[in-house]
């Protein structure tokens, strides 16, 4: 995993072309690749809400009880992993549209590698400070953006104008599913989930 993490960052077009001579199944994507990834961004933002907290002005740092930032950060960690299976079986569904016949694990995998970028700019969350979380967010989701664009035509074996189509396609879905989950979370803090502050 490791490995591919690197060189999806230093040379993506080629390690595209390895990850897709790969036959994993889907127990294994989630237990060697998902699962360590989407734990990034709920164990920092634990842990930067509960030790570094929000500073707003002069004011001392907002911080949040270690019960109320465990539960969101598994409500959170729960929602990566379902957000990345969801995607997966959207891009299973919408390959047959542009020809492509790849198996439901391949296409987690390429959602979960897609999202790279975004798993690790979680890392910002160890400090919660506006502009970081901004600046780190635009990058990850600019260069998750760039590897969905170059990786899809290598990975399904489409031409560069199916690829662009295919991948467009599944951007609006990942922004409709990104939507959907805003409003459940929405939903859940209504409900009493939302965050509980110290003092």
């Amino acid at each position: 995993m490791i490995n591919h993490v690197w060189g999806l960052f230093t040379h993506p077009e080629r390690e595209w072309q390895q990850i897709r001579k790969e036959d994993e199944s889907i127990r294994h994507i989630y237990l060697t690749h998902t699962l360590l990834l989407a734990a990034i961004a709920p164990l920092c933002a634990y842990i930067g809400t509960t030790q570094v907290g929000w500073t707003l002005d002069e004011r001392p740092p907002v911080l949040l009880t270690q019960v109320s930032a465990l539960r969101m950060a598994l409500l959170s960690y729960l929602t990566l992993l379902a957000g990345v299976g969801i995607m997966g079986g959207f891009i299973h569904w919408m390959a047959r549209t542009y020809g492509a016949r790849p198996s439901l694990a391949r296409c987690i995998a390429f959602a979960t590698y897609t999202a790279t970028p975004l798993f690790i700019g979680g890392l910002a969350a160890l400090y919660p400070h506006l502009w970081l979380g901004v600046l780190a967010g635009a990058a990850a989701i600019g260069y998750t953006v760039y590897l969905l664009y170059t990786g899809l035509p290598p990975f399904m074996n489409v031409s560069a104008e199916e690829g662009f189509m295919f991948s467009s396609a599944i951007l609006s879905v990942g922004l409709v599913v990104l939507v959907a989950i805003m409003a459940f979370t929405v939903v859940l803090w209504g409900l009493g989930a939302g965050p509980q502050y110290i003092g």
